[in-house]
Parts: structure tokens; sequence; C-alpha cells
């Protein structure tokens, strides 16, 4: 068989010629499971390598994230007939394969700044084992420059072999989607880049695989591939933070938001949403680009201040809560109260809000008695000492109640299961829209929800 960087599009046409190529994807996380099932179904050979032996081991057991049961089920299928093979065995998988994606997410610290340790070590790794003629593709977002510069060094200090020749090298940026059907599992841009022809014809034939899709931007100037990128999550971070200050406005002017939503054309309304369709990579993007820019002596004062806007609302949110527990005769301090749903994308396990993180710690400061539950989560996958395992016991004598992600079960829920569970008068802080404050309100219930500036209590 030859080089995969040898391969045209005829060479891997249907699943039995892409069965002839392995793959390996660096990381079991959820876009990596999401990358295996789709490259599984395809008809390629994968290999899901991760260090972390507790996630090769979910995903051995068929553990998926998806909310799409047939697809669950090829995906334990796909593992039980060893099309997927969980392992962590990094080195011997890349050793095996024609192609490796990169999906090792740059980090960011504490102090906002990127962190490329982790990616880097990945590279070595890679590098140190990758065969002549394999194609290793960059599936995580990273900042301008990243690729061409330090990635390609490691990988060809590493490997010996250089890229373009020897070897591929491509960017092929993809980000899970927030509804993980089977049909739609990937939020693609569907850019692939490459520094050289042969590399980017075998990105774009693989990456149109995956995406589904035969329509590609290619580009041979990888840089501005890792800036579309970026530019498109900065531009979402802004949009968010402008309709978090015109939701305010609205509470300020006694204004319902979602009506005003609703009377937007349909282009409007798209833009002004897109806080709804984001993941959970926008944020981290930004922080690339913000570092991209200060070290071109650059400021992105837009973005810089859109970045805050997790810290204001935060604020806000506490300042409802306040607001609502005094106007039920209750003090924030020693109150109960219920945080529901902290999970970034809705009905999924995924990374938790910002928003969730940074009001639960200050909940707690204001000596409130936190309780936070989430269906997606169980004993021992939080950090919090405060999470519940059911409902019921989260809403038990609840004080107040904040929702956060609005799950299905949540969406489920009624005033009047929860004038029997909670310790009324009692507040509901709604942060997804999922109660009618006028309805609430009748109820008995203290209501107060971001951009619902109709209530009355």
């Amino acid at each position: 068989m030859s080089s995969i960087l040898q391969t045209k599009p005829e060479d891997v046409s249907t699943a039995e010629k892409r069965a002839r190529y392995k793959v390996t994807i660096t990381g079991c996380d959820q876009t990596g499971v999401f990358l295996s099932y789709l490259l599984a179904d395809a008809g390629f050979r994968v290999t899901c390598a991760d260090a972390d032996q507790t996630k090769v081991a979910l995903l051995a057991k068929g553990k998926a994230p998806f909310t799409d049961h047939q697809a669950e089920t090829k995906l334990k299928n796909y593992i039980k007939n060893g099309l997927i093979i969980p392992t962590d065995d990094t080195k011997m998988a890349v050793s095996q394969s024609d192609i490796i994606l990169l999906n090792r997410p740059v980090r960011v610290d504490q102090k906002k700044k990127p962190d490329y340790s982790d990616i880097q070590k990945t590279c070595r790794i890679v590098g140190a084992n990758l065969r002549k003629g394999a194609i290793v593709m960059v599936t995580v977002t990273v900042g301008a420059g990243t690729i061409e510069n330090m990635i390609r060094e490691t990988l060809e200090n590493s490997s010996g072999f250089k890229v373009g020749t020897e070897i591929g090298l491509a960017y092929t940026p993809i980000q899970t989607a927030h509804d993980q059907k089977s049909e739609t599992v990937l939020a693609c841009d569907d850019i692939a880049a490459a520094c050289d022809e042969k590399s980017l014809n075998v990105a774009s034939t693989i990456l149109g695989i995956v995406a589904r899709d035969e329509v590609l931007k290619k580009t041979l100037s990888v840089k501005s591939a890792e800036m579309a990128v970026l530019f498109k999550a900065a531009r979402t971070e802004v949009n968010d933070a402008l309709n978090y200050e015109l939701a305010l406005l609205c509470e300020k002017a006694k204004v319902d938001y979602p009506e005003v939503m609703r009377l937007l054309s349909t282009e409007d309304l798209n833009t002004a949403l897109s806080s709804r369709r984001r993941n959970g990579g926008t944020k981290n993007a930004s922080y690339l680009l913000l570092q991209d820019a200060e070290d071109l002596n650059t400021k992105l004062r837009g973005l810089t201040v859109a970045s805050e806007t997790d810290e204001q609302m935060a604020k806000h949110a506490t300042y409802l809560v306040s607001d609502a527990l005094r106007n039920c005769g209750k003090t924030l301090r020693r109150a109960k109260v219920s945080m529901l749903g902290i999970s970034e994308i809705p009905n999924l396990k995924s990374p938790p809000k910002a928003l969730a993180r940074k009001l639960a710690k200050t909940m707690e400061r204001r000596g409130a008695k936190m309780r936070i539950y989430d269906p997606y989560f169980t004993l021992g996958q939080t950090e919090s000492e405060h999470f519940k395992k059911t409902l019921n016991e989260a809403l038990e004598g609840a004080d107040c109640i904040i929702l956060i992600t609005a799950h299905d079960q949540i969406r489920r829920l009624t005033t009047n299961k929860l004038k029997v569970v909670m310790k009324m008068p009692a507040a509901i802080v709604d942060f997804e829209g999922v109660f009618e404050p006028e309805k609430v309100e009748k109820e008995g219930f203290v209501y107060r929800g971001l951009g619902r500036g109709v209530w009355t209590k």
C-alpha cells in the first residue's frame, strides 16, 4: 500500500478502501470520541489514545457522550468489533498509523495565558514514533503561527523527517456541536490548511469524509486559517457581551428580552442568539487571540472588554439572587440556594459553564448554603462538595433555585412541584428562560431572570 500522502480521493472513496488505513486520535475526550465514531463509521480503523487510563477505560466500556441512541449503539459495536481501539499506549498507536489527529487542546492558565506544554509534549511523542509517509492533522484551536513554528519544528526534530516531503502536516479545526446527533456531531469550519499541496489534498479529502461535506475552504496559508478560527471565536465572544448588556438594558427598561428577540428578523435573531450555540472552546480561543495581539504589541480593546463578561454576569447574578430573596423576606446569608444545571451544553456532560463556577464561589463567600445538581454529572465527577445526587435532594427545602443550563429534566419542572418541595415563599432566578415571570408570580414565587424586566414582585 502506498503512503497516505500519495492517496487520491478515489483511493478512499468507499468504506472498504478506507479500511486499509489506520488512524490514531490523541485524546479520548469528548471530541476524540466523536472523531473516533465518525472515522470508524466511514470505514477507517481507529485507535483512540490517551495517557489517562480512566478515559480509556470508560471508552472501552462504550461510555459515550451521545444523545443519539443509534449512534451510541454503533459506537459500542465498533469498540466490540475492534474498529475502535481505546489505548493508553500512544507511542504504539502512532507507530502503526497512517493518519494522526492531534487532538490535545491548548490550556489557559489562571492568568488567562495560553499554556502549550501539553500539546508540545504530545508532539514530541507523536514525532518520535511517527513513520515516514504519515500525516499529522491538528484538530484543535491554536494561536496564529503555532503550527508552522512550534508544532512543525517539534515534529521534525523528534522524528527526523521533513514536513512536506517525508511526512504531512495540516490544520483541520474541529469542535463538538451542541446537539450531539450522529448526523451533526461536529461543528466544523470546513477549513483545511497546509504548507504543501500533498498535505492539503489529503487533509481536505479526509475532512470532507468526516464532516460529510464536499465543499471545503482550502488554503496553503496555515496562519490565515489559524486566524480565521480565532476571529470567529472573537466575534462570538463580543456578540455575547453585547447581548448581555442589551439584556441588562431590558431589565432596567422593564422590557422582556425574549419578546424583543421574537420581533427581530431571522438574520438578526441568528446573530443575537449565537451564545446559545457556542461551545466551551470559544472563551479559550479568545484568550489565544488576545495573547497573539499582545505579542504583536496590538490591543484588541473590544475583545478585552468582552472577555470580562463572565465576571460581570456572576456579579449581576448574585445581585438577582440577593434581590429575589430580599423580596421573599429572606437574606442571602444562610439561605439554601440550589443551582440547577452546570454543563456548558444542554442535555450532555460537558465542562461546566464559567458562570456556574464563578457564581457558586461568590454565593459561598456571601454565606449561602449552596447545592448543585446536574443530571449529567455524578458524585465524584465534580470538585464541589455541595453536589447533590438527585434533583429532589437539591430542591428539598430550597429558598431559591438558579437555572443555569436548561437540560430537558430541568425544563420539565413545574411550579406545582416546586411549591411542594421548596421553602415558600421562594425565589426562582432563571438564566435560561424556562419559566414565564407572570405565571411564576401567580404561583407565589418571586421571579428574576436575565433580561426579563417584566417581574413585579
